[in-house]
């Protein structure tokens, strides 16, 4: 069995989407939604038709850290719209940011760990204890990240015009 075969052996064929690449890895999308966590609370205030900022200020005591995750966030966006073109024919700058898309969740997951380490010591608006869940959850998914055969598979691939059947 060659190597390439063998990295696949493990997956049916419903892990396979339409152009016959690995569909993405459940960590990654796992690890987006924590980056994008500022982003999903600001939708959830959004539609709370009663209090539109009560969601926002329990999660953020302070502003300027939501805006700062809304920053870090932006990096998880960018990922997204790499999710969203990343077909066959997109364009070149798409497969490469593709094949970078680890390294730039792990920037965001470090920039958001700063911001609230900042937060907590400059600020003194994090408890210590918060802190120390931050750096523990922030370094499972950098470990997610690195430790997923899958989500390793789905960085080489990208996917190709199928042909006609």
């Amino acid at each position: 069995m060659s190597q390439n075969a063998a990295k696949y052996q493990h997956y049916s064929v419903q892990d396979f989407d339409n152009y016959d690449c690995l569909k993405l890895s459940k960590r990654f999308y796992l690890v987006l939604l924590f980056v994008l966590r500022g982003y999903l609370v600001w939708l959830m205030s959004v539609t709370n038709m009663r209090d539109k900022i009560g969601i926002i200020s329990w999660i953020y005591p302070e502003t300027s850290l939501f805006y700062l995750s809304l920053l870090s966030g932006v990096v998880g966006l960018f990922v997204v719209l790499i999710i969203s073109l990343r077909r066959p024919e997109a364009p070149s700058w798409v497969e490469m940011s593709w094949r970078h898309s680890r390294k730039l969740i792990v920037a965001a997951l470090l920039f958001d760990l700063l911001t609230n380490c900042i937060g907590g010591f400059y600020w003194k608006l994090l408890s210590i204890d918060w802190i120390i869940i931050q750096v523990t959850i922030t370094i499972t998914l950098i470990f997610l990240c690195y430790n997923s055969e899958r989500f390793s598979i789905n960085l080489t691939e990208f996917p190709q015009k199928m042909p006609e059947k």
